[in-house]
Formats: structure tokens, C-alpha cells, sequence
């Protein structure tokens, strides 16, 4: 298993220079708020045509939750987007199995695209009610056991407060793990 470079950043995920950026999306696919919003904004009107295109091809019933797809990035500096639906917990999707396949398929879209580096959001921390901190823990832990092409991560996000919850997960597993 090679090793992984991982940064966190508090920052716009939407301005990073990447292979791929992590769209945490909603089933449907096409748009909504948070990073999604933002993505959908900055990448253009093309990422919607690819958007809907899918869903007419092969997602009929949208994106299930934990699963993942790309489209190209259009207008972002990062080539593909990898979209995946996080669980909600106010919806009773309190399995952490979900949010680890969040991460997991992700990086395992990315190796099909031959993505060497991708940027990540807090996937189902924001609106959708997940704490951070478990967030954190459960990303790192799927990176660290990933056995694939992507060679860096970027945890982009948008608060500082989320960065520096992310920030302390990392020093506690990087602290352990020399133990």
C-alpha cells in the first residue's frame, strides 16, 4: 500500500488545481446549496446537461447514497467531478458504513479516471447534520486503507472551524499510528 499526501486547507474547493474535486451532491444530481451550489456554479451550465444525461441513462432514480459518479469538470480548474450523495442524518442515515462508502467509491471513481490528486469536501457535515470530528475520523481512516493511484488529498473546507476539527483528527491519527 503506498502512502497517501493529505492537507487540509480551509479554503474554495472550487479553485482547486486538482485531477478531481469530491461534489458532495444530492441524489438528484442537479444542484442544490452548499458545495454542491457552489460546484454546480462554478463548473457552468455544461455540468447540468452531464448531470441530467446521467440521470437519463443509467440513474433513473437518482445517485443512491454512498455511491459515486464522475463527470468532466468543465469549467474548474480540476478535470473530473466526482459526485457522491452523503447519508442525511435528520433523515435516519446514521450508519457510518454510508459515509465511509461516500469516501471509499469516490477514491475508487477516481482511480478508474487515473486521478492522482483529489480534493475533498466534509462530506454530510454541513446541512445533512454529521459532526465533523466523525466526519474527519471516518475519512481518514477509508484514505489511510485505500489501495489505489490517488497520490494526494485535499480536505477543502470552507470553514475554519470544520479545518481546524479536521486539522486535530489529523494530528491524533498521525500520533497514534507512530505509537
Amino acid at each position: 500500500m503506498q502512502s497517501v499526501d493529505v492537507r487540509i486547507i480551509q479554503g474554495d474547493i472550487t479553485t482547486q488545481e486538482v485531477d478531481a474535486v469530491v461534489n458532495a451532491a444530492n441524489s438528484a444530481l442537479l444542484g442544490g446549496g452548499g458545495v454542491d451550489g457552489a460546484i454546480h456554479a462554478a463548473a457552468g451550465p455544461e455540468l447540468l446537461v452531464a448531470c441530467r444525461a446521467i440521470r437519463a441513462d443509467s440513474l433513473h432514480d437518482g445517485l443512491p447514497v454512498g455511491q459515486a459518479v464522475a463527470t468532466p469538470g468543465f469549467q474548474l480548474p480540476a478535470r473530473w467531478i466526482i459526485h457522491t450523495v452523503g447519508p442525511n442524518r435528520h433523515a435516519g442515515q446514521t450508519d457510518p458504513a454510508l459515509l465511509e462508502s461516500c469516501f471509499r467509491r469516490s477514491l475508487e471513481v477516481a482511480d478508474d479516471l487515473q486521478a492522482r490528486s483529489v480534493a475533498f469536501p466534509a462530506i454530510s457535515a454541513g446541512i445533512y447534520g454529521w459532526d465533523p470530528e466523525a466526519v474527519a475520523r471516518i475519512a481518514f481512516r477509508t484514505i489511510a486503507e485505500f489501495d489505489g493511484g490517488v497520490r494526494e488529498v485535499r480536505f477543502v473546507l470552507f470553514s475554519e472551524r470544520v479545518a481546524g476539527v479536521f486539522r486535530q483528527v489529523d494530528r491524533l491519527t498521525r500520533s497514534s499510528q507512530q505509537e
